[in-house]
């Protein structure tokens, strides 16, 4: 099955904000931005057999907009949960837990939120999940976050840990990967 991984377009919060699963804006350039990921997709000829999406609506937007207004949708497509450090700048938060996330963000759980591996696995879940819906044959797509598609690439075994966080996709990135 092929599965195509889209990221939403550019948020309009500060650079180095904490946003994760906090439902923020998109900039003032997202029709722009759409326009490009729709055409992109339809370039690529499929057609979907289901289309699901993050509830949170900088990925629900992006699929209404590329067609798509009543995709399925999956907290399992969520971004990382930040907990209590949600819509704080990095550089602002005092927690004294910040730098053993830091430190180990795979494993370490962000004050009231999740890790890595936490995030890894659900996004695990939904792909193992998929198998169980749909036939090896079927192509699906899922609007989601950068965090998402990097969880979905490591969890495939496309990108290695190290890779994880040096490589993240830009806006608008649409991946597609097999499973």
């Amino acid at each position: 099955m092929k599965v195509y991984l889209i990221r939403h377009t550019s948020v309009d919060v500060p650079p180095g904000t904490c946003y994760g699963q906090t439902d923020v804006p998109l900039c003032a350039s997202f029709p722009d931005e759409a326009e490009d990921v729709k055409t992109r997709l339809a370039s690529l000829g499929v057609r979907f057999a289901a289309v699901y999406s993050s509830p949170l609506s900088r990925a629900t937007r992006l699929a209404a907009y590329c067609g798509y207004e009543n995709p399925v949708l999956d907290d399992r497509l969520l971004e990382l949960d930040f907990g209590e450090w949600e819509m704080q700048p990095f550089d602002g938060i005092r927690d004294p837990r910040l730098q053993e996330w830091f430190d180990d963000y795979l494993h370490v759980r962000t004050t009231g939120g999740e890790s890595f591996a936490d995030q890894l696995a659900r996004v695990g879940q939904f792909l193992e999940w998929l198998k169980t819906r749909h036939a090896p044959t079927d192509c699906v797509a899922a609007f989601a976050h950068g965090g998402v598609l990097t969880c979905a690439l490591l969890y495939l075994h496309k990108i290695s840990l190290d890779e994880a966080f040096s490589r993240l996709l830009p806006y608008g990135a649409i991946v597609e990967v097999e499973i």
